[in-house]
C-alpha cells in the first residue's frame, strides 16, 4: 500500500523563532550573511564560490535579465539567468553580465543627428534617463557627436521639431577621455572638471561607455558586490536536461560561473544524466546544481549524482499551481527540514558539504531567517525580485498603482516546456503556473538592504551572528490559527494611509 508520512507537512508561515540571549555584541552590522553557493570539503578547503548574502534569483523569464544579474551581484548574490530562451541569446546575457565594468555604463540612451526634442522626451520616457548620447548612426558605439541632458533644453520655449543638433552640448565643448583610463582617473577627471558625465571614446571618437558623477558614491556603496578572480561581477544561468550539451559549452565559452538544471521535479534520471555529462566532460570545473526535491531521497540522489548545490520546493512559488493542477509537492518548511537534516548526515559521512537552496514558499521577509535557521544556506526568490526596476518586465499601473508583469516558466506564456520534460512530446501539455502582477516596489538596492536588515536582526534576537551559528541556537515552534491571527494587527481600527 502506499506511504504515508506520519505528520503534516508545514509552510514557513506555521513557525515562529523564539528568541534567545543576545549578548551586546549582537547588533545586525556585526552580522555576516556570507554562505557558499556550491560545494566543498568543510574544513579542509575554502568554498570555491561563497556569497555574501544568501539570496539568488529565479530562473525566470520575469525575473533574471542581465540588469539584475548586475544589480543583485553588487549587493552580493547570485542571479540565475534564465534558460527559456535560445543558447545565443542566454549566452549573450551572460557575456555582457561579465564584460560590465564597475562604474563604465554602456549607454542605452541613444539616438541619431536627425532625431527631435520630441525623440529625446520619448526616450526619456521608456528609459528614465535624462543622458542621451547623440552618435551618427544613433548606437551605443557609434561615433559620439554630442550629449543631450535635461539642462539642454527649456519645454516651455523650444518646439518638440528641434533638431537635437540645435540644442545638444556638442563634441568640442565635452570633456572626454580614451576609453583604456582607468575608472579612478575617470573620478578625478569628472570632479577637477566639475562635470556629471565623462565619455569614454575608442581611437575613431566612437562611444564606449560614459562614467557618471552620481555613480562614485553608490560604488563606494557596494562593499558586499560579489566578484570573481578577474574583477568581474560572478553570474549564474539556466540549463534543461534537453539540449545541454550544446547550451553548456556556449553558457562556459561566456564566461559563466555557476550553471543551475531548471526543473520542477529533480529525483529523476534527466538530471542524473545531465549532470554526468558535465562532471564527464569539464570534471569539477563547471559547478551545476540541480533539483527540485523535498525529501532525504531526493536530495541523497541528486548529491551522489555529483551536483554542486540542491535546490528544494514544488509547488510553493506565488505563480506556481503544480499541487493545484497534478496534487504534487510538500510543505517548504517541512521539505527544508528534512533535507538539511540529510545534507548534515551526508556530511558526516563523506566530508562533503553541498549547499541547499530554500526555492519557493517565501511570502514574508522573515520567511528567509526562517529558512536559514531551518538548515537552507541560501534562498531563491522570484516573486520578490520580479518587483524591483531592474527585472525585465513591464512597469504598468494598474488601479491607480504601479506594478510589474510576473508570469510562471509553466505559464502559456512562457512556453518552457523543459522546465516539466518527462521524456515525452516536446510541448507544453497544460500549464504549471500563472500570468500576473506584482506590486512594484522601486531599486532593488533598497528592497534588498531593507529585507537583509530584517534578517539580521532577527538573527541578533537569536544570538547568533553568522548562518551557520543561527542554525545551531535557533529555537522554533509550530503556532496555531489563532496565534497566527494574533501575530499580526488586531482589534483596532486601522488608520486610511493614502495611495502613492
Amino acid at each position: 500500500m502506499a506511504h504515508y508520512f506520519s505528520e503534516p507537512s508545514r509552510t514557513f508561515g506555521e513557525y515562529l523563532l523564539v528568541p534567545g540571549y543576545s549578548s551586546s555584541e549582537c547588533v545586525p552590522d556585526r552580522v555576516s550573511l556570507k554562505t557558499p553557493l556550491v560545494k566543498y570539503r568543510k574544513g579542509q578547503e575554502d568554498c570555491p564560490i561563497t556569497m555574501n548574502i544568501p539570496m539568488v534569483s529565479a530562473i525566470m523569464q520575469s525575473v533574471s535579465g542581465e540588469k539584475l544579474a548586475i544589480a543583485l551581484a553588487k549587493q552580493g548574490g547570485v542571479s540565475f539567468i534564465y534558460g527559456s530562451q535560445s543558447i545565443e541569446s542566454e549566452a549573450d546575457m551572460v557575456r555582457r553580465v561579465k564584460a560590465y565594468k564597475k562604474g563604465f555604463v554602456t549607454s542605452d540612451s541613444n539616438l541619431p543627428p536627425h532625431a527631435t526634442l520630441g525623440d529625446v522626451l520619448d526616450l526619456k520616457t521608456r528609459t528614465g534617463h535624462s543622458t542621451v548620447a547623440i552618435t551618427d548612426d544613433g548606437s551605443a558605439h557609434g561615433k559620439l557627436l554630442g550629449i543631450v541632458a535635461s539642462r539642454d533644453y527649456r519645454l516651455s520655449r523650444m518646439s518638440n521639431e528641434l533638431p537635437v543638433t540645435e540644442f545638444m552640448t556638442p563634441l568640442a565643448k565635452l570633456v572626454t577621455a580614451p576609453a583604456t583610463t582607468s575608472l579612478h582617473d575617470c573620478n578625478d577627471i569628472i570632479w577637477n572638471n566639475k562635470i556629471n558625465t565623462l565619455p569614454l571614446l575608442d581611437e575613431s571618437g566612437k562611444l564606449q561607455y560614459i562614467v557618471f558623477r552620481k555613480d562614485y558614491d553608490s560604488h563606494k556603496e557596494n562593499f558586499n558586490e560579489l566578484l570573481d578572480a578577474n574583477k568581474s561581477y560572478v553570474v549564474g544561468a539556466g540549463i534543461n536536461t534537453r539540449d545541454y550539451a550544446q547550451r553548456i559549452p556556449a553558457l562556459v565559452d561566456a564566461g559563466v560561473d555557476v550553471l543551475c538544471i531548471d526543473s520542477s521535479e529533480g529525483f529523476s534520471e534527466w538530471q542524473a544524466r545531465t549532470v554526468g555529462w558535465v562532471r564527464e566532460n569539464y570534471g569539477d570545473a563547471v559547478k551545476v546544481g540541480a533539483g527540485n526535491v523535498v525529501d532525504k531521497d531526493g536530495f541523497l540522489f541528486l548529491a551522489k549524482a555529483g551536483v554542486d548545490f540542491v535546490k528544494i520546493g514544488i509547488g510553493g512559488g506565488s505563480i506556481c499551481i503544480t499541487r493545484e493542477t497534478k496534487g504534487i509537492g510538500r510543505g517548504q518548511a517541512t521539505a527544508v527540514i528534512e533535507v538539511a537534516k540529510a545534507r548534515d548526515e551526508y556530511y558526516k559521512e563523506t566530508g562533503v558539504y553541498v549547499p541547499i537552496c530554500s526555492d519557493g514558499g517565501i511570502v514574508q521577509d522573515y520567511h528567509i531567517s526562517l529558512a536559514l535557521a531551518m538548515g537552507a544556506d541560501f534562498v531563491m526568490l522570484g516573486r520578490y525580485f520580479a518587483r524591483f526596476d531592474e527585472s525585465p518586465t513591464n512597469k504598468l499601473r494598474v488601479g491607480g498603482n504601479y506594478v510589474k508583469e510576473y508570469w510562471g516558466e509553466g505559464s502559456n506564456r512562457a512556453r518552457n516546456w523543459q522546465r516539466y520534460d518527462l521524456g515525452g512530446a516536446q510541448k507544453l501539455g497544460f500549464e504549471e503556473g500563472v500570468d500576473s502582477y506584482v506590486p512594484y516596489a522601486g531599486p532593488l538596492a533598497d528592497g534588498v538592504n531593507t529585507t537583509l536588515y530584517k534578517v539580521r536582526s532577527t538573527m541578533c534576537n537569536c544570538g547568533a551572528l553568522s548562518i551557520p551559528e543561527l542554525q545551531e541556537k535557533a529555537r522554533l515552534t509550530v503556532v496555531s490559527s489563532t496565534s497566527i491571527v494574533e501575530g499580526g494587527s488586531h482589534d483596532v481600527i486601522l488608520k486610511n494611509t493614502p495611495n502613492t
